[in-house]
């Protein structure tokens, strides 16, 4: 990638002149690393507040989906999971983790701490050090390969690792905040080349690429292509072919090593990924949303000193977790004066390096706005070079936008080399570097508080209401806007516990083509539930609606459903009440207990028909049938025969009905709509105001914000 390495003068490694070298070495090594520690808390500071009671603002499905990544990995230990495959999410078909973000090397390697404290705080560690790593390990590669002055790494080292477009993902990536795999792969890829060594440094490089694979697949395939384009164009200059000809036969001997390994450590995940239960190809999102836009490259983050001086554009974004670039205008005019300087001082050697540099950050530039050109949220239809390869494998699973994470090691490569070059400090570099990088210090990602985790289920109620390895859900289920159905089971795996749950968030087939969608195929009971909890209203519950919940809740083989006293969502506490009253009119009054309300479910027979089709006769109103009545035995126009029978004997069971159609409002937006840009709760209701449920017996008529497929993806 952006790797000031291949220069001669310092592409080796230097001797150490003694003792006292290396012992100040060493500590300065330290030092460095405790700054980028100290760096990575202070971004970080919001979770450490409370670790199991916080969770980032702006990607709370995010943060959910890696903590059930982390408890899973206490599974895999404790009874041998297929760390690429489960049963426990989306019951009755289960999850291909292969083919989404499982950083399974993270959830093997912190199991131990996971079982002891939880993956909340195990999460909180991992992304700490995630940030820490990916400085440190810039400042070390810089150090050794690119730069005479230690200074100079550190600048380098820390713009690397705690970019704006990094900042960005820790709201809820653990696997995009692991920038240290590029400059691990890339040392070792320089290695290399030394022909005494070359089986044991591919054989390295392998296992390194199986591992940046496991927690960073995405990230490890952008690693990979900058760094090839980078050692081609350096390759290519009149001085530098005869030195990139005299390596060549080493180099591919050991890459050939590398693929070797990888290629056997990775076979099964690669075939679960490809052709496994649950695969699906390209991506649920829009290739043409998830771009940068152009102005955002003049601007600065949202979470930055810049911001607080107002010269701040979030909202160029896709969303806060997927902004990549936002460099500012001073650092951009910075880099061309900077890049100028360095090639006007440059030997033929140094003048490669530069044009290498060059060519990495524009091509990824330009890739990185995506198949159309946007300029302050304005599409312009003409294509751009990503377009070309919207269709191509590989690339038709990313997404354009993140590819300005490349350029942001093009930049941090460019000014190490600028501060380490410079011929003496002067006053006009001085200021110009602090006019470029002061407003870019990242201020602490935003926090929240979330909801508890029940007693219930802490305490292990649960087991007197569901069988061994049976399915039990809390409502709403889970998904990235309502993850707490996910979380709570997630707790419960990381004790060693185990039950099954409908639905969840993942990445799992559906979409348009054979692509893949976010989470399951959306089934009528868990439409109705989900509005319920975003909206605070219920439905009017008809016989009808009974079949349709009915029928789900034996797809799912649902053995009871619990309505937590708090529901965490995406914009802050959920609707509890209208939930619970919803439930009520289903299956009766529920018990409450500890700090839950539960209903056991007899799968294929509940919720019994109400004759009437209204209210329950417990729960209606003298003087006639509830809202929403229907005459005994009527069901919609286009009703399957297997359901007109069932509804013809309104009081029995409905043994083999189908599923009656799709959910009863509304529809799951399209694959790739624009994050954000839904209605939201309706107008005057209000999360958590307690009381009774405004708008009992009608119907919301328009899906609530973020329906289906939510703002952020999990692992991409």
């Amino acid at each position: 990638m952006a790797v000031a390495t291949i220069a001669p003068e310092v592409a080796e490694p230097r001797a150490s002149p003694g003792t006292n070298y290396r012992r100040a070495g060493r500590m300065w090594h330290a030092l460095v690393g405790l700054i980028c520690l100290g760096m990575g808390y202070w971004v970080t500071s919001g979770l450490w507040m409370d670790p199991y009671r916080r969770t980032v603002s702006h990607n709370r499905g995010d943060h959910a989906f890696f903590e059930w990544m982390l408890a899973y990995g206490v599974q895999i230990l404790r009874t041998g999971a297929d760390p690429f495959y489960t049963d426990l999410l989306n019951a009755p078909l289960g999850v291909n983790l292969a083919a989404n973000t499982s950083v399974t090397a993270y959830a093997i390697v912190f199991a131990p701490l996971t079982f002891l404290a939880g993956p909340q705080l195990t999460y909180a560690v991992i992304l700490t050090l995630n940030l820490a790593a990916s400085a440190f390990a810039w400042y070390l590669l810089f150090h050794r390969y690119a730069v005479r002055h230690r200074a100079a790494a550190v600048l380098g080292g820390l713009f690397a690792g705690f970019a704006p477009g990094w900042i960005s993902h820790a709201n809820g990536h653990l696997n995009w905040t692991a920038g240290w795999i590029a400059p691990v792969i890339i040392w070792w890829v320089l290695r290399l080349r030394t022909s005494r060594r070359w089986l044991l440094n591919g054989t390295v490089l392998g296992l390194l690429m199986a591992i940046g694979f496991s927690i960073a697949a995405e990230w490890l395939f952008w690693t990979a292509l900058g760094t090839t384009v980078f050692v081609l164009a350096w390759s290519c200059g009149r001085g530098t072919w005869p030195q990139a000809r005299a390596a060549a036969a080493t180099t591919f001997a050991a890459l050939g090593m590398s693929a070797l390994v990888a290629d056997t450590l990775l076979a099964y995940p690669l075939y679960m990924h490809f052709a496994g239960p649950g695969s699906f190809h390209g991506t649920g999102f829009d290739q043409r949303w998830y771009v940068e836009d152009a102005a955002a490259y003049l601007f600065y983050p949202y979470r930055s000193v810049g911001s607080l001086l107002g010269v701040s554009r979030g909202d160029l974004a896709v969303n806060q977790t997927e902004g990549a670039s936002f460099f500012g205008l001073p650092l951009l005019l910075l880099m061309v004066a900077g890049t100028a300087a360095l090639w006007w001082r440059a030997d033929r050697q140094r003048k490669a390096l530069m044009r290498a540099l060059t060519v990495v950050g524009v091509l990824f530039t330009a890739l990185s706005l995506g198949p159309r050109f946007n300029w302050f949220q304005h599409e312009f239809h003409f294509p751009l070079p990503y377009a070309a390869l919207t269709r191509v494998p590989l690339f038709d699973a990313a997404l354009p936008g993140r590819l300005a994470l490349v350029v942001a090691c093009v930049i941090a490569t460019t000014l190490a080399l600028l501060a380490d070059r410079l011929p003496r400090v002067r006053a006009v570099w001085v200021a110009a570097f602090a006019l470029a990088l002061v407003p870019l210090f990242p201020l602490p990602i935003l926090t929240t508080e979330r909801a508890a985790e029940p007693r219930f289920m802490a305490g292990g109620t649960w087991k007197r209401y569901v069988s061994e390895g049976g399915v039990i859900t809390a409502l709403p289920h889970g998904s990235n806007t309502a993850p707490d159905a996910q979380r709570w089971q997630a707790y419960a795996l990381a004790r060693g516990e185990e039950f099954r749950i409908p639905d969840g968030y993942f990445l799992g087939p559906g979409g348009p083509d054979g692509t893949g969608q976010v989470g399951a195929p959306v089934r009528p009971a868990a439409w109705m539930w989900t509005k319920s909890a975003w909206s605070g209203y219920v439905y009017r519950i008809s016989n009808w609606d009974r079949l349709k919940v009915r029928t789900d809740l034996a797809y799912w083989n649902v053995q009871a459903l619990y309505v937590p006293d708090r529901i965490s969502g995406r914009d802050g506490m959920m609707f509890h009440e209208s939930l619970v009253w919803n439930l009520t009119v289903l299956f009766g009054p529920g018990e409450h207990v500890d700090d839950v309300t539960v209903w056991r479910v007899r799968p294929g027979l509940d919720p019994v028909l109400v004759p009437g089709g209204g209210l329950p006769s417990s729960l209606r109103p003298a003087g006639g049938p509830g809202p929403g009545s229907r005459r005994p035995g009527s069901v919609p126009a286009g009703a399957c025969p297997a359901c007109r029978a069932a509804a013809a004997g309104v009081a029995g069971p409905a043994a083999g009905a189908g599923s009656g159609g799709g959910p009863s409002a509304g529809a799951r937006p399209s694959a790739g709509a624009r994050p954000g840009s839904g209605s939201g709760p309706a107008a005057g209701a209000r999360p958590g105001s307690g009381g009774a449920v405004a708008g009992v017996g009608s119907v919301s008529t328009a899906p609530a914000a973020g329906a289906g497929p939510g703002s952020a993806r999990p692992a991409g």
